[in-house]
């Protein structure tokens, strides 16, 4: 039997005429070769029916078909089935921490494409210490992602850079047990905002190259297509980035009542194409909150490369800055912030980075905390910048007052003192 991966660590029943792993089998076979649809229904029944011998075969298809149903964004339902499961592992003694362990990671993944993130940590938290108790260490990579990718959004940079080098080895050794190319897709993110592109070329090709890993990653990631057609054409790669749109429109195709499908084609078929228009359209149809905000921000930049749009373009990015804001990503949104900026457009304050909620000294204003952070995690003043959306220049006269208002004389006098604050930097910090 090919099982779905929750399978292969939870303990379920080996009986052949098992009709829920049968069903089961089924489901992944479809999903794996681009059915999404008669996937996810083939989950739902397997998660209806009596299973042979254990509890866990039912629990596990349940969670099979809520991981689904988080890969195509219908919130509301993921929701309704982990409680299902919640409720069978509260009531049947029997069922097994390994389930418990794989329920909490797919409310993980739930909350933070929700944009919770949050709560998609404290829930990996959870999953890794219950992993770890029942010995499921192929679970970590998973968890990990979750981690990885909200650090990031957050703008946690030290946290997002231990796990980088971690999931690249991770995605090319394949140890993960639910979700290969989503871990790949991971580390190239992080690999991407620390090195650019092509410090991520090895992962970039290899998923756009691989068959079976691209379809995966489109198929559950909506925000994923329109970022490897701009990574592929950030590596001068043109062939890739329509490898990605022809795949991604072909999986819409095939699944015309998936709107998270269609909006992930739609945006990157407007990527590249330059049809800001049509970018819009896909931000509009998204569901995944991020992903909108994602494709707002690159309607914005493709409206404001025409003199004649400036208004659009504006209209585009601050959609997108509120986007961000929301789903609780305040390093996307700064880099929104800073191209409205360059349109002569003002708003009130930056987004505040994660780890910057009550900094010990007020005198220090949102952007000092942010390059402060930054700067004791051993970035040059160049790379905070890169991570700031501002000069090297302004780095260092940020640095300069932060010294002055920190009584610190150097940069390692300023780790020093900024590791001894408790909760670092930004409920005390001035607005600017």
């Amino acid at each position: 039997m090919r099982l779905p991966p929750v399978f292969s660590v939870v303990p379920v029943c080996r009986n052949s005429s098992c009709e829920t792993a049968r069903l089961c089998e089924s489901s992944f076979s479809a999903w794996s070769r681009g059915d999404l649809e008669e996937g996810i229904r083939l989950a739902r029944t397997a998660g209806r029916t009596e299973p042979e011998d254990t509890v866990d075969c039912e629990g596990s298809a349940r969670v099979w078909h809520a991981a689904l149903l988080v890969r195509v964004r219908d919130f509301s339902s993921a929701a309704r089935v982990l409680a299902d499961v919640d409720e069978l592992t509260a009531e049947r003694p029997e069922a097994g921490g390994e389930l418990v362990a794989a329920s909490l990671l797919c409310a993980a993944d739930l909350a933070f494409a929700e944009g919770d993130v949050p709560t998609a940590v404290d829930l990996a938290r959870k999953g890794v210490d219950q992993a770890q108790r029942t010995g499921l260490h192929r679970f970590l990579p998973d968890a990990h992602t979750v981690m990885a990718l909200s650090a990031l959004r957050q703008g946690d940079m030290g946290v997002s850079m231990e796990f980088a080098n971690q999931l690249r080895d991770c995605a090319l050794l394949g140890q993960t047990a639910h979700q290969p190319s989503q871990c790949a897709w991971a580390a190239a993110q992080l690999l991407e905002v620390q090195g650019g592109a092509t410090s991520a070329a090895q992962l970039i090709v290899g998923i756009v190259l691989d068959d079976q890993l691209l379809l995966e990653l489109l198929a559950s990631q909506p925000a994923a297509a329109a970022w490897l057609v701009r990574a592929t054409r950030q590596l001068g790669d043109e062939a890739l980035a329509r490898r990605v749109v022809s795949v991604a429109s072909a999986l819409a195709a095939r699944n015309g009542g998936l709107r998270s499908v269609a909006a992930a084609a739609m945006h990157a078929a407007g990527l590249l194409e330059r049809n800001p228009e049509q970018v819009v359209a896909a931000a509009d149809l998204h569901l995944d909150p991020w992903a909108a905000a994602s494709a707002g921000e690159d309607a914005g930049k493709l409206f404001a490369a025409r003199p004649a749009e400036r208004e659009r373009a504006v209209e585009a990015l601050e959609s997108a800055a509120d986007g961000y804001a929301n789903t609780a990503a305040p390093r996307d949104a700064r880099r929104v912030v800073s191209r409205l900026r360059s349109l002569g457009v003002r708003r009130g304050r930056y987004p505040q980075y994660t780890g910057q909620t009550g900094v010990n000294t007020s005198a220090l204003t949102r952007t000092e905390a942010a390059v402060a952070e930054l700067v004791s995690q051993g970035f040059t003043n160049s790379q905070v910048g890169e991570r700031l959306f501002i000069s090297g220049h302004t780095v260092a006269f940020h640095l300069k007052k932060i010294f002055r208002k920190m009584n610190v004389a150097s940069r390692v006098e300023l780790t020093r003192a900024w590791s001894q604050v408790p909760a670092r930097a930004g409920r005390g910090a001035q607005a600017e």
